[in-house]
């Protein structure tokens, strides 16, 4: 997949994980897209690292991919920074 098709399957990611995973997320909207690329390229990884294709373009499976690795993505991130006194 291209870096452009990850670009853009990963901002969607990114928004529809954060409507999910609740709380404060590190840099605002900025920060959701970003987490959400990692996601998708994190969640593609995953599927090939199972033997199924991962994120194969801007498609409904793609974002499905992209949107589980941005959930684990965003899980990861609170259980490392937990709460701020």
């Amino acid at each position: 997949m291209s870096w452009i098709a990850y670009i853009v399957v990963g901002i969607i990611a990114g928004f529809l994980a954060k409507l999910v995973v609740r709380g404060e997320g590190p840099g605002g909207i900025l920060g959701d897209m970003i987490i959400g690329i990692i996601g998708a390229i994190l969640g593609g990884w995953l599927y090939n690292l199972f033997g199924h294709v991962g994120a194969t373009g801007i498609n409904i499976p793609s974002i499905i991919v992209a949107f589980i690795g941005s959930i684990i993505l965003l899980l990861i991130l609170r259980m490392i920074g937990g709460r701020k006194p």
